[in-house]
């Protein structure tokens, strides 16, 4: 029996995804627990039209991440530190700061997408990848200074 996935099931498939399952196990189990419904054509057909909502929706996404990629690539963001000696500063500055330095410059980016390893810890110059889109990562480039 041909069926739609409307969930991920393990071992089966991904969400919107057509299998062929066996009879019992798709109305015993993928049905009741509303993981799967029937492939008829109708649903085909209302399948195929959300997919294609979807990748017009993802291009749509990825090229307003390329505009944003263009302005943070050119962006040169500076962030004074309290500092102890001379390298090593007090505190630390983490993703949640470079977030808040961003949206000062006007630009929205929530802080999971910044993709810091650890937290930076001394002065100097450092360039953070910020994930837009799966396929857009754009650079920062960070001046710590002192303060």
């Amino acid at each position: 029996m041909e069926v739609i996935l409307n969930k991920d099931v393990e071992k089966i498939g991904r969400a919107g995804a057509v299998v062929q399952v066996k009879e019992g196990f798709a109305r015993n189990f993928l049905f009741p627990h509303n993981l799967a419904k029937p492939a008829t054509a109708s649903s085909l057909k209302k399948l195929e039209q959300e997919q294609q909502i979807r990748i017009e929706q993802s291009a749509k996404i990825k090229d307003e991440s390329e505009l944003i990629k263009q302005r943070l690539d050119k962006l040169s963001l500076t962030m004074p530190a309290l500092t102890q000696g001379e390298e090593k500063l007090y505190g630390s500055i983490n993703a949640h700061e470079i977030a808040e330095a961003l949206q000062a410059e006007g630009i929205t980016i929530n802080k999971n997408s910044i993709d810091l390893a650890e937290p930076i810890k001394s002065l100097g110059i450092y360039e953070i990848p910020v994930k837009l889109h799966a396929e857009v990562i754009a650079k920062v480039k960070l001046w710590v200074v002192k303060k």
